[in-house]
């Protein structure tokens, strides 16, 4: 019983040892940086596909209170399906829209909505906003 508990002890390190370095390795690839690097050199990034409905409602927001975000639509590029894996490595989602303000993270489109509708958002980015605009 002694052995067995000490190899299942030594698989569940060399597991963890692993899984460690795939998250290194991945946080530190070209795209993450690439995701990193876009975040830290814009006010507003948003994340997208060109297509998709709750991207839209997202840009929106911004056009409601005369913002202009740094917009990467994933599917016009071709390496954005590994862009979009790198995202959802950084914040734990690969759903898109992603949209962050000031290098923060705010989250999806329904995020963006809420926080646009309470004000939030407009005091993130240090404007006036418009909640009883329809979005």
């Amino acid at each position: 019983m002694t052995m067995f508990r000490s190899i299942s002890m030594v698989m569940l390190l060399v597991a963890l040892v692993t899984f460690i370095s795939m998250v290194s390795s991945a946080a530190s690839s070209p795209e993450a940086d690439f995701v990193k690097k876009t975040i830290s050199s814009h006010k507003i990034v948003i994340f997208s596909k060109s297509y998709c409905p709750y991207c839209k409602k997202a840009k929106s927001v911004f056009r409601e209170l005369d913002q202009v975000p740094y917009v990467v639509e994933l599917d016009e590029r071709e390496d954005g399906w590994s862009i979009q894996t790198a995202l959802g490595e950084i914040v734990g989602r690969r759903t898109v829209p992603q949209v962050f303000i000031n290098g923060k993270h705010l989250g999806g489109s329904d995020d963006t909505v809420d926080a646009y509708e309470s004000g939030e958002l407009a005091k993130l980015l240090g404007v006036s906003g418009n909640k009883e605009a329809e979005l």
